[in-house]
Parts: structure tokens; C-alpha cells; sequence
């Protein structure tokens, strides 16, 4: 009987004995795994602020990158505006600049004109002249054209006794035929020039400046005040010997440098006037 009874409580602590070492495995298996748990979660939480902290660091990346966007669109707009301002300021200077050379075009178009209707009154001067004074010869007078002006040029032995400033009466025809024409011309200036030769003088006058000038002054009392040209427009001018056309060396050459110059001059009231505002035009640009 005792046998029978001792085989059942082995058989029971063996039961025991076995169950505590799969609830003891269990535990240690469930601590193990509790470990690995909290392991894998402090592995996580340190993921999860590396990864909150570059969040971090792109969220300011996108705010630079937003700030230097709008920094960007701003200089964008100042630089088109200041271009098409500059491009508009261009534009102006480019249209004023057409402007400006098509009007020097004109002017200068017009100049041209008016030059060459100088010449062709000066070429038809010279011709009134030169025909209206076809009686006298070259020994006595010549007429030419210069510098745009026509030059009457007599010579002493037609106007002048040797020394003297009272003009002969050969001298007194060719003035008065002379004046005819100015009179018929009255847009021309006349300058009246006395020359003489080198020999200083001797007599009533106190040297060759007077002498040129007496000539000078005398021919132009004798077209204002005999022949009615308009004084205005008569200017008297003594050159004495320092404008010679010849050798004073030879007395060919000093009797054609005792002479006296009537030069003719076309006004020029338009084309100075024209000139001049030019000059005033580029002055105030």
C-alpha cells in the first residue's frame, strides 16, 4: 500500500518541479523580450529626434530659402524697373537725338542753299559790275571775285594825281557808273580800301596811312554824297603799303600797289543769323 502511495507524489512533484522551470523560462524569456522592447523603443525615441531635428533644420533651410526667394523677386522688380526706366530714358534720348540730327539736316540743307545763292549773286555782281565798268581797261581798273566778295580795284593813275586824295575827273566817271550799280543793288556792302607803295611820303600828308586813308575817305564822300549811295552801308579803311599785290621793288610793282580796293559784299543777314542759331542751339543742349 505504501508503494501504491508514493509513486502518485513523485509523479506530482515531478509535475510541480517541471512547471516551475517552464514558468521560470517564460518569465525570463518575457524579461528578455522586455528588454529588447525598451531597447528598440530608446533606438526609436533617438530615430525619432534625429528626425525631428532635421525636420528642424529643413523647416529654417525653407524659411532661408522663402527669405532669399522674396529677397530675389524684389531685386528682380527694382532691376526691370530701373531697366525699362533706362531703357525709356533711352528711348527719349534716342528720339531727341533723331530729332536733333534731322533738324542740323535742314539747317544744314538750307545753309547750303543760301550759300550757293550767295555765289550766284556774287557771280552776277561781278557781272553787272564788270559790264557797267567795260569801258575803262585793265591798266586802269580790274574787277575780280575773292573769298566769296567782288573786288573793284582801281588803279592811282585813273582816280588819283600823284600824292593827292582829290579824285580826277576819269576817277569821278568810273565812281559815278559804279554807284549805278550799287544803287540798283542795295542788299550789297561796299568797304573802300586806300593802298600805297612803300616810298614814305613827302607833302601834306604825314606819311602813307594818311594818304590811303584821305583816298579811301574822299572816294566815299563822292558815292554817299554826290552819286546818294546809303552810307550805311559804305565803310572807309586805309591800308597804307602793308597789303601789297606786288613787289615794291620795281616801279611796275609799286604803281600796282597804289591803288584802291571797292569791295563788294553780299549780306549775309540769313546765313548768320542761321549760323548763329545754331551755336546758340548747341550751346543749350
Amino acid at each position: 500500500m505504501r508503494k501504491t502511495l508514493s509513486v502518485p507524489v513523485m509523479v506530482v512533484c515531478a509535475a510541480l518541479s517541471l512547471s516551475s522551470c517552464v514558468a521560470k523560462r517564460h518569465l525570463v524569456n518575457a524579461e528578455n523580450n522586455i528588454q529588447r522592447l525598451q531597447m528598440d523603443s530608446t533606438q526609436m525615441s533617438a530615430r525619432i529626434n534625429t528626425l525631428e531635428q532635421n525636420v528642424s533644420r529643413m523647416e529654417a533651410s525653407i524659411r532661408d530659402l522663402e527669405a532669399n526667394r522674396t529677397s530675389l523677386q524684389q531685386q528682380l522688380s527694382a532691376t526691370r524697373q530701373e531697366a525699362s526706366s533706362r531703357l525709356q530714358d533711352a528711348s527719349t534720348r534716342l528720339n531727341l537725338s533723331a530729332a536733333q540730327i534731322a533738324d542740323q539736316q535742314k539747317r544744314l540743307e538750307y545753309m547750303q542753299q543760301l550759300i550757293e545763292q550767295q555765289r550766284r549773286a556774287t557771280q552776277e555782281l561781278r557781272k553787272k559790275v564788270s559790264d557797267a565798268l567795260g569801258n575803262f581797261n585793265t591798266e586802269e581798273l580790274t574787277v575780280s571775285t575773292k573769298n566769296g566778295k567782288v573786288y573793284v580795284s582801281l588803279q592811282e593813275n585813273l582816280l588819283f594825281p600823284s600824292g593827292s586824295a582829290v579824285v580826277n575827273p576819269k576817277g569821278r566817271q568810273a565812281l559815278g557808273t559804279l554807284a549805278g550799280v550799287l544803287n540798283s543793288n542795295p542788299e550789297i556792302n561796299v568797304l573802300i580800301e586806300g593802298h600805297t607803295d612803300s616810298i614814305p611820303m613827302r607833302g601834306r600828308f604825314a606819311d602813307n596811312w594818311e594818304l590811303s586813308t584821305a583816298r579811301a575817305n574822299a572816294i566815299v564822300r563822292i558815292l554817299t554824297d554826290t552819286y546818294k549811295v546809303e552810307p550805311t552801308r559804305v565803310t572807309a579803311s586805309g591800308r597804307a603799303w602793308y597789303d601789297p599785290v606786288d613787289t615794291n621793288l620795281t616801279t611796275q610793282g609799286r604803281a600796282k600797289n597804289r591803288r584802291t580796293e571797292i569791295i563788294l559784299e553780299p549780306r549775309l543777314d540769313q546765313l548768320m543769323e542761321l549760323i548763329r542759331y545754331g551755336e546758340e542751339g548747341t550751346a543749350g543742349q
